[in-house]
């Protein structure tokens, strides 16, 4: 019990904002929703290809917004307004790296992502931009490969980065052969999504299947990026790849209510040195104990060879073990104005 008390505390910042505030939906959407592509049309057209630029932040969140709208339907039985849709998770992260500056360039050799540059550029050399960049493009493509988007593979153009072009990739045929394992996920997941059998548990399952191939698939490419941060940065962010394997194991829904409000307790902005949580003076005490929490996380995971995620994995195969995951985090909603830390003691 100790141990399930201190993830779901980890995670009460999913449960931090008030019910009593009821903002409209459309208050969560990430940043600059309104003005990305929400339909291929939106995009530059090219001898009657769509031509698709992820390395711009609109153009790569647009990929998102047509992915949410052509899935709408299939999530119709579990709530109105597609606010039940599990991919929901994908956009508002992105939205939360943009927000946060985690897509500029974190070498400062040029002012792609600053505001006092290009604002809306994502740096190839971003950690962050391209670990995402495995949760957007492959997905997007697997949705065109399993018939979702309702247009053919050759119909779209992808534009790669400007450097480092091998280690993406761009259209379908090349995601599966570089990435077999993980288009095989997505397109999983998509099979089940379009299934009237279908369970909101079973799609929980495949999405977070898919998504932590996708991150797996990323983390060996990319880690040497994690060079160009500070030491806090560098290791909050391997706390976040670590933490992903145990909220995929609990299943945690991605919907737009519970991931707006999971993100209030994530860094407003990159880690530098000096930053220590939980005295980070600019971050909010949510913000600060859930950092700790991930660090500490991050660090049983690391002593424990991850033996510590392959008995929560166990643990998270039963359901009613699942339940109370929930029932706790019930608790700690009920007991939101003390600290998890003191609900921990």
């Amino acid at each position: 019990m100790p141990f399930l008390t201190l993830w779901a505390c980890t995670l009460i910042g999913c449960f931090s904002v008030s019910s009593a505030e009821a903002p409209s939906l459309s208050d969560l959407y990430p940043p600059l929703w309104k003005e990305s592509p929400g339909q291929f049309s939106d995009y530059r057209v090219e001898d009657g290809k769509y031509i698709i630029n992820p390395w711009i932040y609109p153009e790569r969140m647009g990929l998102y917004k047509i992915l949410l709208s052509q899935t709408a339907s299939y999530f119709e039985k579990f709530g109105p307004e597609n606010e039940q849709n599990l991919l929901w998770g994908l956009p508002l992260q992105h939205g939360w790296q943009y927000n946060t500056g985690r897509l500029a360039d974190p070498s400062q050799r040029t002012d792609c992502g600053y505001e006092s540059g290009d604002h809306l550029c994502i740096s190839v050399d971003s950690w962050w931009a391209d670990m995402n960049y495995f949760l957007s493009v492959l997905p997007f493509l697997a949705a065109i490969d399993s018939d979702i988007m309702e247009i053919s593979s050759d119909q779209v153009i992808l534009l790669p980065p400007p450097k480092d072009q091998t280690k993406f990739c761009l259209n379908v045929s090349v995601c599966q052969s570089s990435f077999p394992k993980t288009m095989r996920k997505w397109n999983a997941f998509y099979q089940h999504l379009q299934s009237p059998s279908s369970s909101f548990d079973d799609l929980l399952k495949y999405l977070w299947d898919a998504h932590t191939s996708s991150l797996d698939d990323a983390y060996k490419i990319f880690e040497n990026r994690l060079e160009f941060y500070s030491k806090p940065e560098a290791n909050f962010g391997i706390s976040w790849f670590v933490s992903v394997g145990y909220i995929a194991a609990s299943r945690f829904p991605t919907t737009l209510i519970r991931t707006f409000k999971f993100q209030k307790s994530l860094p407003p902005r990159m880690l530098v040195n000096g930053d220590s949580a939980p005295y980070i003076s600019d971050f909010t005490k949510l913000q600060n104990e859930v950092l700790v929490g991930l660090n500490l996380l991050r660090k049983l995971d690391n002593d424990t060879g991850s033996l510590s995620l392959t008995i929560w994995k166990i643990l998270m195969k039963i359901q009613n073990v699942r339940k109370q995951v929930l029932k706790l985090l019930e608790t700690i909603l009920e007991n939101s104005n003390s600290t998890y830390l003191e609900i921990m003691n």
